[in-house]
């Protein structure tokens, strides 16, 4: 018995379907790790992929489970969430969105410091 891979062997008139033709996302949004959250609940006459991505992110995941669940490859998955994101009916944010230098101390306490072991 011979075992099929999720999406790898998808008929491509499927994979067609499903991103409307395209073979990349309009946006850049979109790396493995990007948390993903629905932003409202599925409306009649969507995409069963759609709702099944608005259903799963009730709270934050990332691409690359969501890509698991649907079994279907990244790129396909990306070109979806873009049109969700299009819409208004997901965020996206990326898990390191803080700044190295807002992470930083102070610059002041650490002259203090340095004054202080100085001082020792």
């Amino acid at each position: 018995m011979t075992r099929r891979r999720p999406g790898r062997d998808d008929a491509p008139d499927r994979l067609y379907t499903l991103t409307g033709g395209r073979s990349r996302s309009g946006s850049d949004a979109f790396d493995l790790v990007t948390l993903v959250v629905s932003e409202c609940e599925p409306a009649p006459g969507m995409q069963s992929e759609h709702v099944t991505i608005l259903r799963m992110c009730t709270r934050p995941t990332a691409v690359v489970e969501i890509a698991a669940s649907l079994g279907l490859p990244v790129s396909i998955v990306r070109i979806m969430l873009s049109d969700l994101l299009d819409t208004g009916r997901i965020s996206a944010r990326h898990p390191r969105t803080a700044r190295v230098a807002d992470r930083l101390p102070d610059p002041d306490i650490l002259e203090q410091v340095l004054v202080g072991l100085r001082n020792l």
